[in-house]
């Protein structure tokens, strides 16, 4: 839920609320929006079936639903939605996770009928963002060219988050949780991929995650932050930051950590139980004006 701001705070930090009742601001350059949207219905994901090739998607997937930041006088907007996402996930294609015979019969695309698991029905995605420069042109009338990515490259580098900086007594002057796909594995644990954002007078945050548990047998965390401090003078950077854990229950247990799956809800407390698998950090440099 959006936090309430008082209007001379946000006035203080030079920012202004979205017009037309949007869900979001405008501070220092940044047009920062986020919709929540209901499911998909039935037509729809009909739709993105046939565009994915694929007959096998989450069981709730608010494809409406999604979080943009736009960068207005160079164009360049980083956005997140569920589409994109699930793209990622058909092309990782990762081979099912195994699970025992007995939870195996409970994963059923269709009631009483049993099917065999040749997919990655955890939908787990690689998915870190989307980012296109959006740049409008006169062309003899007012005509707008997109250019997609063009320009826009996250080069590797060994700047970290500045955490310290998170973590001060800033106000927050939008705050947003935005749900694009979940499944409950049919009761045997849960998939899910979310993304929030906060927006302090000084820089915008957010975190995109992914978060699996099977119960009994792995979880599995992907989550990707970036960080932005508003420029006053120079072009702004972005950080994103991405780190894949993973473990399996077996793994925990021989650790000492519980076997029990109702322990293991809340993926921030457990997070650094699992093993860190692949870890980098990235920079984006906003291009010049349009």
């Amino acid at each position: 839920m959006e936090s309430e701001v008082d209007e001379r705070e946000l006035k203080a930090s030079g920012a202004h609320r979205l017009p037309d009742g949007r869900r979001g601001l405008l501070i220092h350059g940044w047009e920062i929006e986020s919709r929540n949207r209901p499911i998909l219905n039935s037509p729809h994901l009909q739709q993105w079936e046939c565009k994915l090739q694929t007959s096998h998607l989450p069981e709730m997937v608010f494809g409406d639903s999604c979080l943009a930041l736009k960068h207005i006088n160079s164009g360049t907007k980083i956005h997140f939605n569920a589409f994109d996402a699930l793209t990622g996930w058909k092309e990782e294609a990762l081979p099912p996770v195994e699970v025992p015979a007995a939870a195996k019969w409970k994963f059923r695309s269709k009631p009483f009928q049993q099917v065999i698991l040749n997919y990655d029905y955890t939908f787990t995605t690689p998915y870190c963002g989307s980012e296109t420069r959006e740049i409008s042109e006169q062309l003899g009338s007012n005509v707008t060219s997109d250019e997609g990515n063009c320009c826009l490259y996250w080069e590797d580098c060994n700047e970290q988050i500045d955490v310290a900086a998170l973590a001060s007594k800033e106000p927050i002057l939008f705050y947003d949780e935005v749900i694009l796909y979940e499944d409950e594995l049919a009761d045997n644990g849960v998939s899910l991929l979310t993304v929030k954002v906060r927006v302090m007078p000084t820089s915008w945050f957010l975190l995109l995650r992914f978060w699996l548990r099977v119960d009994g047998v792995l979880m599995r965390l992907r989550d990707t932050r970036m960080y932005c401090v508003f420029a006053t003078s120079t072009p702004p950077i972005i950080l994103r930051e991405i780190c894949w854990r993973e473990a399996t229950f077996q793994d925990l247990s021989a650790k000492g950590y519980s076997s029990d799956s109702a322990a293991y809800n809340d993926p921030s407390i457990i997070s650094q139980r699992l093993p860190m698998i692949m870890h980098k950090t990235q920079k984006l440099k906003i291009p010049g004006n349009l």
